[in-house]
């Protein structure tokens, strides 16, 4: 996908980062809200702000929340990363439009350093 449609939207970043991890043979999760009667909504029990994708690959894990260049997080998702970010073996990440090429070569194989 086009750098400058990523930019675009943290929708359009979203699907280029779940297509690309795809691509590469990551096992890839991502709970999507659905239109209810109330509006949109995403079924959950618990803490709120949990990170957009998982992903697993050969003995590696990566749980990264997805931001557009400007976006912010919410308490309840900086919450998550930090506790998240002490649990050895995990990678966890912020990536944003700009980060593409370091997403590119960590998702290819590359280093994955907190």
């Amino acid at each position: 996908m086009p750098v400058r449609r990523m930019r675009e939207t943290e929708h359009a970043f979203q699907q280029a980062v779940i297509e690309l991890a795809q691509t590469l043979g990551w096992r890839v999760y991502h709970a999507r809200p659905a239109r209810t009667a109330h509006g949109w909504r995403t079924a959950m029990q618990g803490h709120d702000g949990w990170p957009d994708v998982v992903l697993c690959r050969r003995g590696r894990l990566i749980i990264a929340e997805l931001k557009s260049a400007k976006g912010r997080l919410t308490p309840g998702q900086l919450a998550w990363i930090e506790a998240l970010r002490e649990c050895a073996g995990i990678h966890v990440a912020l990536w944003r439009p700009e980060d593409w090429d370091a997403i590119v070569a960590i998702l290819t194989g590359g280093s994955v350093d907190r």
